[in-house]
């Protein structure tokens, strides 16, 4: 097959999203089907970071538009970038040929529109990969409201691409059930969930002490919150337990990646003079295993209203690894679902949002069992690759379902009336 995959990041950026495609990309291409990427060629968290703009790499074609990158510090910076992108993209698609399938992720929010419109136009099947679910997101997070025109504008977008997608893929259950309410047949909404990122995530002993010395973090319980510092991903809670703990020279808390929050954490540290917070942005691909290892406690946290629009990926990572975590969310979520799955009693900790001290608290009790828990890493990561999240088992997954779907009749695209969106 002719495969076209449209997202705003791709190899060789580092964020989540374009990681996951990368993956995809090369199944496909390995698979022997003819993939071509339409991606930015700037870095999606460094826009300074330029890439090459036509590249044939792994038997992939990739084409990288230009954009404008005013940066990501307010919000009118971001929608002159996502605006800029999806022109540039709507012109190339005018010119692109006909693929037998075309897959179209969340980044930018609106990229999946101009799939349906090219799927429309041209011919072909349009499945929609959802990593995160907007303009849900802008609402819940109060970037937009609910009653403007361009509310209403995002909201006939995504229905536009839920209802003409042959398949609508999820992350989780959750995702599943607010776009069945939005009208969509449940049939053709799959959940599947994500893999670890790397096929390089694995606990790394030599590189969680290199990491640990760069960062004059040595014997120290460290604590790590390693992705996206962003509103969906609220860290007030953590942070505050930082601070009760500020007095424990042994027990470090590391921040690591990037994200308009990021700024945030770096103030919160500042103001309140904590020397038990590092703050350092993503780091390379080929460190992640070392970085990932080098935390006693990963901490991953979603915002309580975000469940079913967001879908926080980094679990997955850090079952790869076989580190302990601390959930910080809503009780009924997907990590809640893995965390009450896990059989190793004391690997996953889960408190809610505003409860500093518990959270202080089970840290402590962590960081004094952590010798206890030392051994806890194999029976955590042969779990995870074995029922949760295996990169062998979910990737050739995805690929037989988008094979077998390009061939099959299509699926009836409403269930219940518009009405209900």
């Amino acid at each position: 097959m002719k495969i076209l995959l449209l997202n705003q990041c791709f190899y060789p950026d580092v964020a989540a999203t374009g990681q996951y495609l990368t993956d995809l990309a090369v199944g496909l291409s390995e698979r022997g089907h003819s993939v071509t990427v339409i991606t930015s060629d700037r870095g999606y968290d460094d826009p300074s970071r330029r890439f090459v703009r036509h590249e044939q790499w792994r038997g992939i074609r990739i084409i990288r538009i230009r954009s404008l990158s005013p940066g990501k510090e307010a919000r009118w910076r971001r929608a002159v970038n996502f605006a800029s992108f999806l022109m540039m993209l709507a012109l190339r698609l005018l010119i692109s040929p006909r693929f037998d399938a075309v897959v179209a992720l969340t980044s930018p929010p609106l990229i999946s529109f101009l799939a349906a419109l090219f799927v429309q136009l041209k011919g072909g099947k349009l499945f929609f990969w959802v990593m995160d679910l907007n303009p849900d997101e802008a609402f819940v997070s109060g970037w937009l409201k609910e009653s403007t025109l361009t509310a209403r504008f995002l909201r006939f977008c995504l229905q536009h691409s839920l209802r003409l997608a042959e398949r609508v893929i999820v992350l989780d259950r959750f995702m599943k059930q607010r776009i069945v309410k939005k009208g969509i047949a449940e049939a053709k909404v799959v959940v599947l969930p994500p893999w670890p990122l790397s096929e390089a995530v694995h606990y790394d002993n030599e590189g969680r002490q290199s990491f640990r010395e760069q960062h004059s973090l040595g014997d120290k319980f460290v604590v790590m919150y390693a992705g996206n510092h962003s509103p969906c991903h609220p860290l007030n809670t953590l942070l505050a337990a930082a601070l009760q703990l500020a007095d424990r020279d042994s027990i470090a808390f590391c921040f690591v990646g990037g994200g308009s929050e990021q700024k945030t954490v770096r103030a919160f540290a500042a103001e309140n003079h904590l020397t038990n917070i590092v703050c350092l942005p993503y780091q390379s691909l080929d460190d992640l295993a070392g970085v990932l290892s080098a935390a006693d406690l990963h901490a991953v946290v979603m915002g309580d209203q975000f469940v079913g629009i967001v879908h926080p990926c980094k679990i997955y990572n850090v079952l790869a690894v076989g580190s302990p975590f601390l959930y910080i969310g809503p009780e009924e979520s997907h990590i809640a679902d893995i965390a009450r799955s896990l059989k190793t009693e004391g690997s996953a900790f889960l408190a809610t949002h505003g409860a500093a001290t518990l959270v202080a608290e089970l840290i402590i009790d962590c960081f004094d069992h952590s010798a206890a828990r030392a051994n806890l890493g194999a029976a955590v990561r042969t779990q995870s690759i074995g029922e949760l999240a295996s990169r062998d088992t979910l990737l050739p997954m995805m690929i037989d379902l988008l094979e077998r779907a390009s061939a099959a009749r299509p699926i009836r695209a409403t269930a219940i009336s518009q009405s209900s969106v």
